[in-house]
């Protein structure tokens, strides 16, 4: 059985798609936990005022935590 060029391609395609789309996650990821960790420093520094200070920095990271999740390839329906 010969092995179909064209499927052959279609399957690198699918490969590289799906290595694209986890880095990208694994990204956006990364960015959240840096996020995190300028939110805390805000924290520690501004002390008591952390609520006012910090505020825009809470806010992205908390829409972060909604959005950049770790995705893989395989779509689950539960």
């Amino acid at each position: 059985m010969p092995i179909d060029e064209a499927r052959v391609a279609e399957l690198k395609a699918r490969l590289a798609e799906r290595e694209r789309i986890i880095r990208e996650s694994w990204v956006r990821t990364v960015e959240a936990q840096l996020v995190r960790e300028k939110l805390d420093r805000c924290y520690e520094t501004e002390g008591v005022n952390h609520i006012e200070s910090c505020k825009d920095l809470r806010d992205r990271y908390i829409d972060m935590l909604r959005e950049n999740r770790v995705k893989g390839y395989k779509k689950i329906d539960l």
